[in-house]
Parts: C-alpha cells; structure tokens; sequence
C-alpha cells in the first residue's frame, strides 16, 4: 500500500499534544469511514472488563481487521477519535496511550473524549476512524 495520508504539523500550535494537528489524503484518494471499534470478541462479548488498557488494545485490533477488510492498514488512518466511558482524566489517558503506541510515528490527528456510556455491556472504549487509500 502507497502512503496515502500526509500527516501536517502546526508549528504556531503547542507541541504538547501527541499527534499532528491536520491531515490531508491526495485527490484521488479512496476514503474509508469505519464504525466505531469496539472490545468485542467474536462471540460478541465484552473483552477486558474493568480494564480500558485491555479494551483499548481490543478496539486497536478489531480497527486493523476492518481496515484489512477495506484495503487498508493502519497507517492508511488519517484521523481518530477515542471515546471513553469515564469522567476521569486518568482513564481517558490510559486508553489513550495505548492507541498512541499502537499508532507510533503515524501520529494522526484525534480527538479524545470522555462520555458517559457507551453501547455494548461493560464497554469502556470506542475509537472511530477514518482513512484513505489509493486503489
């Protein structure tokens, strides 16, 4: 797969944050918009009860297999955004570096947020994403 997303830094703009602050995809590009990943097993339940680290990582690998199945890697992702069900700082930051890590130096732009549920039983971690690829 050819690099399709430019990833664009804001020198005007503080470095403190752990991703860049804009991408562009070529005009010819192929977009992908993916439903929110969920920490679903196949079977369909929850994976990491209690545990936003362990369902972070869930939603990181159930994101690959969709992007596989639409053509694309992860590093075809031009941007994210994390949802988590708390109201603590520190659980929104645990889930989040584990997709900082997950995303490495292909730091797309994102948005994290906390929320108060989300829509499967025990589920604390959701990330939508949004990619581009050229066929």
């Amino acid at each position: 797969m050819s690099k399709t997303v430019t990833l664009i830094r804001a020198s005007s703009l503080s470095d403190a944050a752990e991703y860049a602050y804009a991408a562009t995809a070529p005009a010819d590009a192929r977009l992908i918009f993916l439903a929110g990943s969920c920490p679903l097993a196949t079977d369909g339940s929850t994976v990491g009860v209690g545990d936003y680290a362990a369902q972070a990582a869930s939603c990181i690998e159930n994101m690959r297999g969709a992007l596989a199945a639409a053509g694309a890697g992860i590093e075809n992702v031009i941007s994210t955004r994390v949802l988590v069900a708390s109201s603590s700082q520190a659980d929104l930051v645990t889930a989040w570096e584990v997709v900082r890590d997950a995303f490495g130096d292909h730091d797309v732009p994102s948005t994290l947020m906390g929320v108060t549920v989300l829509g499967y039983d025990d589920q604390l971690v959701e990330i939508e994403a949004v990619a581009a690829v050229r066929d």
